[in-house]
């Protein structure tokens, strides 16, 4: 793409794919590294347990809601502005949040961090914008593994910190990554989006083409149920290892990740892949493969099979479905109205995270009340073959329009 204007606020160069997986990691960071640190928290601001968990759910919540707003803000006024404003808003957040003198404030700071958001759902705008959908879907794939590589990380790297140093350390290493962040964006993100005009108002008056369409829809909901089970696999998976299984926290810590080895695969795989095979061919691929290792392991506990290796051996299973899942649900979302793509990805991220926190939700309180580990596969089975089917049907409609002649 050529420079239009050499004046630092209006660069149009593309940046570089580095770039877009720092956007992402330092996101994904933001949600995970402190988790360790939350019983200590709780001690630190002398309240209970489900009050600093709000950190958690309550940062969920904000993260799906600003998502609808990002999208369309930044196809109205551009990518680079909304991701340089988000960052500058998270780090004075994250301030707030080391000088907070009680709870209270702790959670507002807190829930005002998610402005992180937007470097998250619009580094997947900016893929759409420079590339056509199936090559898209292919960065996506390598972009994403920022996605996967984290969640192994950063709670290990935040639980050291705060043994080391007390639970501040965890928000001076986040605003620290975001001023690096902020630096780097600024430096290399040239804008991508193309150049809307109008008003807000009259580039909201677009929005109903994509919203009534239902192929955008159903590569959300592929996407989203797709994620809903890995969602109620975070709600669930702690008290099958402890309670069910019996793991010490350091044992549970290094079988968790086992989701995160398949996410890795799955999007090394959709890099490769997706340009030769196409982004339906890559969902459906991937949700097949979600589904029948969910269906493997509820066959396996029926039968007896039981114990750590079995359940969380088969979750790679999970994790390798994602992988190919999203990062091609989410380029044929962003392709349905390219002109709306960060409406798009910031609608499609918001049922992701919404939906998903919705079943971590509810997977946690299914356990709480009785249900044991065959519960939580079958919910989660649900979820990943409702991703089968949303994406059968799309395939359907694709090729009904294509055989009428409709792009």
């Amino acid at each position: 793409m050529a420079v239009q204007s050499h004046t630092p606020t209006a660069r149009r160069s593309p940046p570089h794919i580095l770039t877009l997986v720092a956007l992402v990691g330092v996101s994904t960071l933001a949600m995970n590294v402190f988790l360790p640190s939350l019983p200590a928290m709780a001690d630190w601001f002398a309240t209970d347990y489900a009050t600093i968990q709000l950190a958690v759910g309550g940062y969920l919540a904000m993260n799906a809601c600003l998502q609808l707003v990002v999208g369309p803000l930044s196809d109205r006024y551009g990518r680079r502005p909304v991701i340089l404003w988000g960052i500058t808003l998270f780090m004075v957040a994250t301030v707030g949040c080391l000088l907070a003198p009680d709870v209270e404030t702790f959670l507002f700071f807190r829930l005002a961090q998610a402005a992180i958001v937007t470097a998250m759902v619009l580094s997947r705008a900016v893929v759409r914008d420079l590339y056509p959908q199936d090559k898209a879907a292919s960065m996506l794939g390598y972009v994403t593994m920022g996605m996967s590589v984290v969640p192994m990380v950063g709670p290990a790297i935040g639980g050291a910190l705060e043994t080391s140093f007390g639970w501040q350390s965890n928000f001076w290493l986040l605003l620290g990554a975001g001023g690096a962040l902020w630096a780097l964006a600024y430096l290399d993100l040239g804008e991508t989006a193309p150049q809307a005009g109008g008003s807000f108002r009259a580039q909201t008056r677009q929005y109903p083409e994509l919203l009534t369409s239902p192929r955008f829809w159903g590569y959300c909901a592929a996407a989203a149920f797709a994620s809903g089970s890995f969602f109620a696999y975070l709600g669930g998976a702690p008290f099958v290892g402890r309670q069910i299984h019996g793991l010490t926290a350091a044992e549970l810590g290094l079988f968790f990740g086992a989701p995160a080895l398949g996410y890795f695969a799955g999007n090394g795989i959709s890099g490769r892949f997706s340009t030769t095979f196409g982004v339906d061919r890559m969902v459906l691929a991937g949700a097949l493969l979600q589904a029948s290792g969910l269906a493997a392991l509820m066959m396996m506990l029926l039968a007896g099979a039981e114990g750590p290796w079995v359940f969380f051996g088969f979750m790679t299973f999970l994790g390798l479905g994602n992988g190919m899942v999203i990062p091609n649900a989410t380029a044929g979302m962003l392709s349905v109205r390219p002109h709306l793509a960060g409406t798009a990805s910031g609608l499609g991220g918001a049922m992701m995270i919404g939906g998903g926190a919705a079943l971590s939700v509810l997977a946690g309180w299914v356990l709480e009340h009785g249900g044991g580990e065959i519960t939580l596969v079958a919910l989660m089975l649900t979820s990943g073959a409702a991703s089968v089917v949303a994406i059968a049907l799309t395939i359907r409609r694709n090729r009904t329009l294509a055989a009428r002649g409709v792009a």
